[in-house]
């Protein structure tokens, strides 16, 4: 296929950097849906096969008549800020030098807040002050995820860092200059060789780039 459309096949997350929103919105409901059907092919009750229907948006148990539909998990993602600076961090499955918001997924009886509290409490050790949620993203990857967008911040002082190496590699403060020059480039390799700023963003469709981009358009960079 590939030497027949003079093309090659990539992971989805790198073809972010150059899909628009119309067909990276249409190939990850794809990606859900087949990666969906894949892991449901047997009814959990009766063990016996499942059958799609034609539109391919549920799977049905002959035997039990149990249907079953597509599911997202809630992810919360947030952008923790102390008035000035932003917090981004990196686990180590991330490419080199990438760097994001904090996420975690709810817990069973979590409401949102209580997520974002926990998980900034367990990841970097600091007590969320206030809270809004901004934005929601479905997101494909691993398995199918609702990702919902908050934005936070901390009480002033409060800022020292206390990083969950079992969670993340690396976590720290970046001014709003820093922030704010890492958007201005357009993707990883451009950065690479500008041998400016040693980290990126994720790309421009991924709901962590909203959050970042949104915070720079609305915090307030004060003069030195």
């Amino acid at each position: 296929m590939e030497t027949e459309l003079q093309g090659s096949f990539t992971d989805l997350r790198k073809a972010l950097f150059q899909l628009n929103v119309k067909d990276a919105s249409l190939l990850s409901t794809a990606q859900a849906l087949l990666r969906w059907h894949d892991a449901h092919q047997f009814c959990s009750r009766s063990g016996h096969p499942t059958k799609k229907n034609m539109a391919g948006s549920k799977r049905a148990c002959p035997s039990s008549n149990i249907i079953y539909y597509p599911q997202m998990a809630p992810v919360v993602i947030t952008l923790l800020s102390d008035g000035t600076r932003c917090l981004l961090a990196r686990q180590s499955s991330f490419p080199k030098g990438m760097y994001s918001a904090l996420a975690g997924f709810c817990d069973m009886g979590e409401s949102v807040e209580e997520t974002v509290r926990r998980e900034v409490a367990e990841e970097v050790g600091l007590e969320v002050e206030r809270l809004r949620y901004t934005a929601s993203q479905h997101w494909p990857f691993p398995n199918s995820s609702l990702m919902i967008g908050c934005h936070a911040t901390v009480r002033p002082g409060h800022t020292e860092i206390r990083v969950n190496s079992r969670e993340l590699e690396a976590a720290a403060w970046f001014s709003h200059e820093e922030v704010a020059a890492a958007l201005r480039r357009n993707n990883r390799t451009t950065q690479q060789q500008s041998g400016g700023l040693s980290f990126w963003l994720p790309p421009k469709l991924a709901i962590a780039h909203h959050l970042i981009k949104e915070w720079v358009e609305n915090t307030v960079c004060l003069p030195a």
